[in-house]
């Protein structure tokens, strides 16, 4: 079983895509959205005052589209304009709260490190684990997981604080799990908040001194 050693001052909370679109009242919305919420906003908390960095990521596309691509093709909410700059369905949540030393990235396709300069901001702090929560378990937040794991980052993926939408096919509920063992046989440490948030607590004495 993964049991990653790390050190909190090197280690980020990426907190995928918590936008309104994908939190609640869209076609794209994660069931269990809201639920998620406050646990994410703990887990920050914990990992700001343990020292570790907090990045949100927006999952946005120029506002006028011409960067859409085939992930407009597939999913016909984003063709509409859903995650478009300037939409405020595609602005971040309002009860996710930000620290005044978090970061904002945007990014324009599912991967936070695809098209953007996260892994600049990792390296140069140092940073050498990530941990992830977000929207949804399956796209971007399995996505941005697996970008890690290639880049030799030690990866956290937090259960109860990802989450993921229905298809046709197959329920969120059925689909989580499926991600999570998969993650968990190649490509990262399966925690729940909890536990994530005992692992922070264990470094307080060593951060304190």
């Amino acid at each position: 079983m993964t049991d990653f050693k790390f050190d909190p001052r090197r280690t980020a909370l990426l907190n995928i895509d918590m936008q309104n679109c994908f939190v609640e009242n869209s076609p794209v919305a994660a069931p269990r959205g809201r639920e998620i919420v406050p646990r994410i906003n703990k887990l920050a908390e914990v990992c700001r005052k343990r020292g570790a960095l907090v990045i949100h990521t927006l999952h946005l596309v120029r506002p006028d589209g011409s960067n859409t691509g085939v992930m407009g093709v597939i999913i016909p909410a984003i063709a509409a304009g859903l995650i478009n700059k300037g939409n405020k369905q595609a602005e971040l949540h309002p009860d996710i709260v930000v620290g005044k030393n978090d970061i904002l990235l945007e990014k324009p396709r599912y991967g936070a490190f695809h098209g953007t300069d996260l892994d600049l901001i990792l390296r140069n702090r140092g940073i050498d684990t990530v941990i992830i929560t977000g929207i949804c378990t399956n796209v971007c937040c399995e996505t941005t997981a697996r970008e890690a794991n290639m880049r030799d980052y030690k990866v956290f993926f937090i259960s109860d604080a990802t989450a993921t939408f229905n298809t046709p096919e197959v329920s969120a509920d059925q689909i989580q799990p499926v991600v999570l063992a998969t993650l968990k046989a190649a490509f990262a440490q399966i925690e729940n908040t909890a536990g994530m948030i005992r692992k922070l607590e264990e470094h307080r004495s060593a951060f304190a001194a």
